[in-house]
């Protein structure tokens, strides 16, 4: 399975990180929520030397709500406890060094163990109770971050279409694949790569009840319509974080 995995790589922006992956995930049930924003409100929340990258002029911001499950180490089974749990990132577009890829202003999951664990990498995780749950062919999703954050998600959505691959050069395909984030602190840059097959997506039809998840107001700064993708599984590789100067 690793091997077909690793074997295509047409699909891809950029070049596969250097070196063995270490960890592999099985993301199921993802809901892409892409919002088009203010390019003059979003550059004031990206860190110095981060390049926002945007498709015919337009910047966007992400939430994705999705069941995480099989994670485990290189040659290793499953972690116990930790190797499924729910997550939900809210990500925006950026290049470093000609590379597209991701930044997340933040980064829910429903296993506080795995919030600390992730935290090491200094990418921006939060402790949320979370919920995924099915009626019929309908996926409901709602998280709440712990504490006195207002971050919260309500939503459902309904896939419709039988799954496709986005087109070359269409927003569906710039939006979805990316394999490096980076995570920027006073004294160093970090990046983290991934590898996955191509994302095959299906037409979905979204009921967003509540969403209070960004540092800005999407009332105020959505330019237009919001863009949904849905994918029921993908199995992705994750390479070691490396430290940038």
């Amino acid at each position: 399975m690793y091997d077909k995995i690793l074997k295509q790589t047409a699909h891809r922006p950029s070049s596969l990180p250097n070196g063995a992956w270490m960890m592999s995930q099985k993301w199921e049930n993802l809901l892409f929520m892409h919002f088009p924003v203010s390019k003059q409100a979003l550059q004031s929340y990206l860190p110095d030397g981060m390049v926002m990258d945007c498709y015919q002029g337009d910047a966007w911001v992400t939430i994705l709500p999705f069941e995480v499950s099989d994670m485990h180490f290189r040659k290793t089974p499953p972690i116990p406890y930790l190797h499924t749990y729910l997550e939900l990132n809210v990500r925006t577009y950026v290049k470093k060094n000609g590379i597209p890829g991701l930044y997340f202003f933040s980064l829910d999951a429903n296993k506080l163990l795995t919030v600390l664990g992730a935290r090491m990498t200094t990418l921006p995780y939060y402790y949320a109770r979370m919920d995924m749950w099915r009626e019929g062919n309908t996926i409901h999703y709602k998280s709440k971050r712990w504490g006195r954050s207002k971050a919260s998600l309500q939503a459902s959505f309904l896939p419709y279409s039988s799954p496709y691959l986005p087109k070359q050069e269409s927003i569906d395909k710039w939006l979805l694949e990316r394999y490096y984030a980076w995570k920027t602190n006073r004294k160093c840059t970090v990046e983290i790569g991934i590898h996955h097959m191509p994302w095959e997506i299906q037409e979905v039809e979204a009921n967003i009840q509540t969403y209070q998840l960004t540092p800005f107001n999407f009332e105020n700064l959505g330019k237009g319509r919001v863009v949904f993708h849905f994918s029921p599984v993908k199995r992705v590789l994750f390479w070691p974080m490396r430290i940038l100067k």
